[in-house]
């Protein structure tokens, strides 16, 4: 019991991790399965073919694409936008400064169907035809508020005096933003960027009210479970969950190795 008391928030924090990860697990396993019917539900046995043929479906990798090309311009033009007013709020004083502020928590706070209905009545009125750019203009719009928490909270760490010190030392505006401002905000801006790109690529309420005919990767895997589920669509999570992860740890090595160097010079 003693030892039970000592370990308990690893022991809860060890069973939360695993409950997170036991869907990607299972959508791991059933990758290698062998298809069999229209819903691979159930194990039948273990092979490699869709691994083989991950494009085996048709349409998939065409709505995989689109999805991939929508949630990087989405995350380029939040994560420039973004970055922009979190550093004005922070930074600067002006009228309606804190309407704004509590403007940008709106689109976290409303609920997804409520925006995306309100798009869709916005590009109608406007006569928009809807696909890519409605679809692209939309997620840019609710990854924005994503990325100013993110970029500000990490702007209002920063140190002052070393924006001061770079000034004292006869560098100007755009010397100092780039060689001091910028990299200490570098963590924050790319946390944005990798969360925009996530709720981007994942999204699906507001790409089905806004796409008209175009169908992204979320809209196939919906509309699959209607008629079937192939093994392709695991195999397509399982590769996109192992590169988030690759990503994460290369992260964390990289941070960890910084703060050794700095920790020795």
């Amino acid at each position: 019991m003693r030892w039970i008391r000592r370990n308990l928030v690893v022991i809860a924090g060890l069973l939360t991790l695993g409950y997170l990860i036991l869907p990607n697990i299972v959508v791991m396993v059933f990758s290698f399965n062998k298809p069999a019917g229209r819903f691979n539900y159930s194990w039948q046995e273990f092979s490699t073919d869709a691994w083989k043929d991950p494009c085996g479906v048709a349409d998939m990798c065409g709505s995989l694409s689109l999805s991939l090309q929508i949630a990087l311009w989405a995350t380029i033009g939040a994560t420039v936008l973004g970055s922009m007013i979190a550093f004005a709020l922070v930074r600067y004083r002006f009228r309606a400064r804190g309407a704004i502020n509590s403007l940008i928590f709106l689109p976290m706070a409303m609920p997804e169907v409520v925006m995306a209905a309100s798009l869709l009545t916005l590009f109608l009125n406007l006569g928009a035809q809807l696909g890519f750019w409605t679809i692209l203009i939309a997620h840019t719009m609710f990854c924005l508020s994503f990325v100013v928490v993110a970029v500000k909270a990490r702007v209002l760490s920063m140190d002052p005096r070393l924006e001061e010190a770079a000034r004292d030392l006869y560098a100007g505006p755009v010397q100092t933003f780039v060689r001091v401002t910028l990299p200490i905000a570098a963590p924050g801006i790319a946390a944005g960027a990798l969360l925009a790109f996530a709720l981007s690529f994942d999204d699906f309420i507001i790409t089905n009210f806004n796409s008209g005919n175009t169908v992204t990767f979320p809209m196939f895997v919906w509309g699959s479970a209607q008629r079937g589920t192939p093994v392709q669509i695991n195999v397509i999570g399982t590769a996109m969950f192992v590169i988030a992860v690759l990503i994460v740890v290369a992260a964390q090595l990289i941070s960890n190795r910084r703060k050794n160097s700095a920790q020795t010079s």
